[in-house]
């Protein structure tokens, strides 16, 4: 059995534990709300940008000609998955539920006879991938001189993807990250990027011609870059929010338990000295008998 000095010693060691978990939930919360902003206002120019290509890329015959990033290298053997992880810790399962899916997929691809490669964005979650596929990493992309990943990240890591793609080192690129429903549920997602799939058109029936200038392909030619950046973009701003809630609920989490372990000391420590007293008092007592 544990004695006073050292039961003392643990309450306080959890105690001290539980400030910083209680502070860390503090400053989550506090950046949860920043972050879930800027991803709400993301989405919207996402999805006007995906109707405007949807609408253009129906009106276009996919060909040799076509842009690159749209029809493709017309091979589907080499697979990048490009996961997008945070680089600090203390926020539950984000990042291993992102590694998971990834890892998920690279088996099922595997089965299929595939080649997979990775292109791994963050710090954490690189461990596991490197000891599954140590020879396997075509590239990785370092956010830790970055505060907060933003539209500059996603522009070096669209250009360094579309550089590889040109250069025939893949066929196929995958992008895998974590959509933020909530500060409870943040979802594993999975969305190709490379060639970019034509999204679909909404249907307007409006009776008008529309003619472009330039031509439709021009157009894509020029879009698609944009909407490879604006996908990457989206994808790092559902991370941070989706780090902030996992971060906020895991602190949670470790606070309560915290507070349970301290009450639980407490007995623990109460009972002993209890037990301590009443034996002194009976040494006490036998020994003025004895006299």
């Amino acid at each position: 059995m544990a004695s006073l000095k050292e039961l003392k010693g643990r309450i306080n060691s959890v105690k001290s534990t539980q400030k910083i978990t209680k502070a860390k939930q503090m400053v989550a919360a506090a950046k949860l709300r920043r972050a879930q902003a800027n991803a709400e206002a993301a989405r919207p120019y996402a999805a006007r940008l995906a109707e405007v290509m949807g609408s253009i890329a129906s009106k276009v015959v996919v060909s040799e000609n076509s842009p690159k990033l749209l029809a493709g290298t017309g091979k589907d053997q080499v697979h990048l998955l490009v996961v997008a992880n945070s680089d600090k810790g203390l926020c539950g399962a984000f990042n291993s539920n992102i590694v998971k899916a990834a890892i998920l997929a690279a088996k099922d691809l595997q089965a299929q006879g595939k080649t997979v490669l990775f292109y791994l964005v963050g710090r954490k979650g690189r461990a596991v991938i490197r000891r599954n596929y140590p020879n396997a990493i075509l590239a990785s992309f370092d956010t830790t001189d970055v505060r907060e990943p933003g539209f500059a990240e996603a522009e070096k890591i669209a250009a360094e993807l579309v550089s590889l793609y040109e250069a025939g080192k893949f066929d196929v690129a995958h992008l895998f990250y974590a959509k933020f429903k909530s500060a409870l549920a943040q979802d594993p997602t999975q969305l190709q990027i490379i060639p970019v799939p034509a999204p679909k058109a909404v249907a307007a029936d409006t009776g008008a011609v529309v003619e472009y200038e330039p031509e439709e392909e021009a157009i894509l030619a020029e879009l698609l870059p944009r909407y490879l950046r604006t996908q990457l973009f989206g994808a790092l701003l559902e991370n941070q929010a989706s780090e902030q809630g996992a971060s906020m609920t895991a602190m949670d989490n470790a606070t309560r338990n915290a507070g349970e372990l301290i009450n639980k000391l407490t007995i623990q420590y109460n009972r002993s000295r209890q037990a301590a007293i009443t034996t002194e008092l009976i040494e006490i007592i036998a020994g003025a008998e004895a006299l």
